[in-house]
């Protein structure tokens, strides 16, 4: 049966998808679950499950129990990455800094790997071997004749952009959709042009700039957390609102309780942006691992070796629960979780955000803000 609600405000985009609201649930490396992008689909929204971090091999298993767990469309989403073999110096200085935080989990000293990401080339083929409804990219952009591979193959192609020259570099590559990234967003930057001068365009900025600047829809992420959100992406051109930080505290997230402890005490100036932790400039709670490994930023080695080289270390402290040494990834609105019921569903959550977007849109209506 269709979600679909009949309103003279559904975009072309969640019409196309046949969502009841426009919204997508973003895709959390980590985080994500298919349990969680089950929940999501089946209530109505763009369920999306975070797989850079997968094997091949892993991506089939969940996508194989997302699809059955839901006949509706979801997403899957793959970070675009290079092969990365660091020099024996990198590794020993990032290394240094790393190793005294292991010794206070009981972890020995580090050493290096034989590979610091999942071949994204392998990913990337079995991506398209999947035929899943829709596909997104963050951290770089593909080439024409991969979009255009995944688009025979059924799928709905989605690049991440968090300024104007990256979503015109995706238009380019023949996306179907971008997702503008603002500032305010939780988790990794996906910034693949001028990176190391960490562009930090807010989303009430970036998201008009995008649509009007491409022809094809924009979806809006970064610091939205409720209905009025969605309802202030779609008055900005935007056909989708994406919410990260306000699906974490779900029941089926794969969080660590510290973690959705400390988002619930959060507060607007918790955050902050940082490549210490993995390499790659990404927003999280402020705890002892961010300030430890801040404290020498010329020992940080580059993503994603400074990622895997941590990663040991966060592991442990997810399974010890103690939020001091995890990457507690978050976006500006998290304050905006509390008065929400601790660990609800993903479809109560959606249901709630139906409610709230409405509401606001209908209140935009009244007062003639909207047609």
């Amino acid at each position: 049966m269709s979600t679909r609600a009949s309103n003279r405000y559904a975009t072309p985009f969640a019409e196309r998808f046949d969502l009841r609201l426009p919204l997508v649930q973003a895709p959390m490396v980590g985080a994500t679950t298919p349990a969680l992008v089950i929940a999501a689909s089946n209530a109505g929204a763009l369920g999306s499950l975070g797989a850079g971090a997968m094997t091949p091999d892993k991506l089939t298993a969940e996508v194989a129990e997302i699809r059955a767990g839901t006949s509706r469309p979801f997403g899957v989403n793959l970070f675009v990455l290079d092969e990365h073999t660091p020099d024996e110096a990198t590794v020993r200085r990032a290394l240094s800094a790393i190793d005294p935080l292991r010794a206070e989990l009981g972890l020995p000293p580090g050493r290096a790997l034989e590979r610091y990401a999942h071949a994204f080339r392998a990913q990337l083929d079995r991506l398209v071997e999947l035929r899943v409804p829709v596909v997104s990219f963050t951290f770089g952009v593909l080439d024409a004749a991969d979009v255009a591979r995944l688009k025979a193959a059924g799928s709905y192609v989605i690049g991440s952009a968090t300024h104007v020259a990256e979503g015109l570099a995706w238009r380019d590559a023949g996306a179907d959709a971008v997702c503008a990234q603002g500032a305010e967003a939780g988790g990794h930057r996906g910034t693949f042009i001028d990176a190391g001068k960490n562009p930090l365009v807010g989303t009430m900025a970036l998201v008009p700039q995008l649509a009007d600047a491409l022809d094809i829809p924009v979806l809006a992420a970064g610091g939205i957390m409720d209905g009025r959100g969605i309802a202030a992406a779609l008055a900005l051109g935007a056909q989708a609102a994406q919410l990260g930080t306000v699906f974490l505290p779900c029941a089926e997230s794969a969080i660590a309780e510290d973690w959705r402890r400390r988002l619930l005490a959060s507060r607007d100036t918790s955050t902050s942006v940082t490549r210490a932790i993995t390499g790659r400039y990404a927003r999280g709670i402020r705890n002892t691992l961010m300030d430890r490994l801040e404290a020498e930023p010329s020992l940080v080695a580059p993503y994603p070796v400074q990622n895997a080289l941590t990663q040991e270390l966060r592991q442990t402290a997810a399974k010890a629960d103690r939020g001091d040494y995890l990457s507690l990834w978050s976006g500006q609105g998290a304050p905006l979780l509390r008065g929400r019921p601790e660990r609800a569903g993903a479809a109560e959550l959606v249901d709630a955000l139906d409610t709230e977007w409405r509401a606001a849109v209908n209140a935009l209506s009244r007062i003639g803000a909207i047609e």
